[in-house]
């Protein structure tokens, strides 16, 4: 699809991520919250925090600022995570609250939970791992539906991982750079990434400052990939995702925390459950106002019409015969006689009957 999305549903996912401070009491809140808010999922962050991150991986700047405690990233993760069976309780929440569960697997161990334990069928790719090809390719070759944030990335290293996941949907055999470029040319390839592939426009900083949000690049990923296309956002507010969803966003990612001041690396740069209720509010709102794009006179304003429009009147009393000219002839309203478009064919004409001051002319005259 060339375009962003001309039908509209816009997707609303509330990214509890670690959000839960490694408390399943608090996860299953935070499904709550996202439930009564009117979100249609809620991700989670699935992960080892071993297989995750080396004991020599420092914490990124903003999770330093936003946790106040300078630690490695191994420890701030391994009191973030969540064990299996928290997992299989916050699916069964979500199936209670009507909810689709959704997390991002960020290991192997991880991505057979996901999707040998859990069952799950889409799955979604954080940025900082567009660029890891083999976990790509697992996630492909189980024929997953997935939604990729694109955060930090150049347009070439969109293009090389949507490559990996068109050979892994199509292809048998071994991985190969070179067979990853032919199965993206593919109509094969094609046709599989648009059946299973959204792009998540991102800007990787959280929260994000609006000068570098760059909403218009959505548009660019719609037309270079012609993949359904939304916005993982992590600014300040709700305004930049209604708007993503004005610019016709088909996704839109948010997250959400019980309290912005609990400690942890996100709550900070996220939006707390009554600022997420408005939020949805607000993107179902443009829902309803984005329409269907024929430019034509809605219901309501046929009503208004007769009483804004204008028709051609008599200025003064005009007698059947009378020649029509600019001193006899006027344009007011209503609009319920001829459109004053048929001005000037009416001019030099006579009148087929009397008219009286004011009376709206109607004449049979081809309009216009």
């Amino acid at each position: 699809m060339p375009k962003i999305q001309d039908t509209f549903h816009v997707s609303v996912i509330a990214e509890a991520g670690v959000n839960h401070n490694g408390k399943l009491n608090l996860a299953l809140s935070l499904v709550d919250a996202a439930a009564d808010a009117g979100a249609d999922v809620v991700k989670f962050q699935t992960f080892r925090a071993d297989q995750l991150a080396t004991s020599l991986a420092k914490q990124a700047a903003y999770q330093a600022r936003n946790t106040g405690v300078e630690t490695s990233q191994l420890d701030m993760l391994r009191g973030l995570e969540l064990d299996d069976d928290a997992h299989h309780r916050l699916v069964a929440h979500c199936r209670a609250r009507r909810i689709a569960f959704l997390s991002t697997p960020f290991d192997d161990t991880s991505l057979r939970l996901l999707v040998d334990g859990l069952g799950l069928k889409r799955l979604k790719i954080g940025s900082g791992d567009l660029t890891n090809w083999p976990m790509l390719y697992a996630i492909a070759q189980r024929q997953c539906e997935v939604i990729v944030s694109t955060g930090m990335a150049t347009m070439k290293e969109i293009e090389d991982a949507l490559s990996v996941l068109a050979f892994a949907y199509t292809v048998e055999g071994a991985p190969d750079r070179d067979k990853f470029q032919r199965a993206f040319n593919s109509s094969d390839g094609k046709a599989a990434l648009q059946a299973n592939v959204t792009l998540l426009h991102c800007t990787s900083d959280y929260p994000a400052i609006d000068s570098e949000i760059n909403l218009r690049a959505m548009d660019t990923l719609a037309a270079a990939f012609s993949l359904t296309v939304g916005l993982s956002d992590h600014s300040e507010g709700i305004s930049i995702a209604i708007g993503a969803a004005a610019r016709g966003a088909a996704v839109i990612e948010k997250h959400l925390t019980l309290d912005r001041s609990m400690s942890g690396p996100d709550h900070i740069a996220s939006i707390e459950p009554n600022d997420f209720a408005a939020m949805v509010e607000g993107i179902r709102k443009i829902e309803r106002a984005l329409g269907d794009g024929r430019k034509v006179p809605m219901p309501s304003e046929l009503k208004t019409m007769p009483v804004a429009r204008k028709s051609l009147a008599a200025r003064v009393a005009i007698r059947r015969g009378e020649a029509f000219t600019e001193d006899n002839v006027c344009i007011k309203r209503p609009g319920n006689g001829m459109s004053p478009g048929l001005y000037w064919d009416l001019i030099g004409r006579t009148a087929t009957r009397d008219y009286t001051t004011d009376e709206s002319l109607d004449e049979k005259l081809t309009p216009p």
